[in-house]
């Protein structure tokens, strides 16, 4: 029944992930953690959740990416610009990690996941903030010809503080990447999605890395999350082709709110 329960969370996360382009982390951890200590699961720290985490999110990132790569979405300029802050950012984060404890964790994690409800609000509305400063970059879709452009040394600052976080929380970093991308460089939203997707399969890498070296990965649950993360991802890309992601956007609000409210309160108490 566990594995069951852990293969539904993989398909589940990932799909959404894939789908807005925020990885499916921001499900995963605070599924380990409601889950560890009940009679499903045994035990699981923050350490561990995020560790576990950021292993499935290269399961997913690779999957989402290889879907988008056939549909001509991905930015790789972007991608590899903005990895080059995200990818020591991410080192970063994962070894800061380790000084959290589980009261601390589920506040800070609680804050950051409602904090990221109100900023998916405004990420469709959002007008790009640097104009049309930097690389000039152009993508054609069904709706014509998007113009937009990257501010590389912006770009970078911005990608280290979402790697930080990737590797703080085993997110991934998308939740805050996809509307920066918007934001900063009027990135049409199906091409941010996608690249953020690349930048997650990247950075999770080098973030896993230092998961494993410090024993923050849990294998077995790993191992049972990977088959459903893997197709929920390519679940999540080919979703994002056909349907409109506003209201994806809201139910997934409504879910980060729900789920950062309830490990606020775990952590006040």
């Amino acid at each position: 029944m566990e594995w069951l329960i852990l293969l539904a969370i993989g398909l589940i996360a990932a799909a959404i992930g894939a789908l807005v382009g925020l990885g499916g982390g921001i499900i995963i951890v605070p599924a380990l953690l409601f889950l560890g200590g009940t009679s499903l699961l045994d035990p699981v720290s923050p350490q561990i959740a995020v560790g576990t985490s950021s292993v499935i999110l290269i399961i997913t990132g690779l999957s989402s990416t290889l879907a988008y790569m056939k549909q001509k979405k991905v930015d790789y300029k972007l991608g590899f610009i903005l990895f080059i802050g995200s990818a020591p950012g991410s080192i970063i984060g994962a070894y800061a990690n380790k000084g959290l404890d589980m009261s601390l964790f589920s506040l800070y994690f609680g804050l950051f996941m409602v904090f990221m409800s109100f900023v998916l609000m405004f990420k469709n509305r959002a007008k790009p903030i640097l104009g049309t400063r930097g690389i000039l970059r152009t993508f054609t879709d069904n709706e014509g010809t998007h113009t937009y452009s990257i501010e590389p040394i912006t770009g970078t600052l911005a990608s280290f503080i979402v790697g930080f976080f990737g590797g703080l929380f085993g997110i991934g970093g998308g939740s805050l990447m996809v509307p920066a991308m918007i934001m900063l460089f009027a990135v049409p939203p199906h091409v941010a999605v996608a690249t953020s997707m690349l930048l997650i399969f990247l950075s999770a890498g080098v973030s896993s890395i230092t998961h494993i070296s410090l024993g923050n990965v849990e294998w077995l649950y790993a191992a049972v999350l990977v088959p459903g993360a893997w197709f929920g991802a390519k679940l999540g890309a080919w979703l994002n082709a056909r349907i409109a992601s506003k209201t994806v956007v809201l139910l997934l609000r409504l879910v980060l709110i729900f789920v950062g409210v309830r490990l606020i309160w775990q952590g006040i108490i």
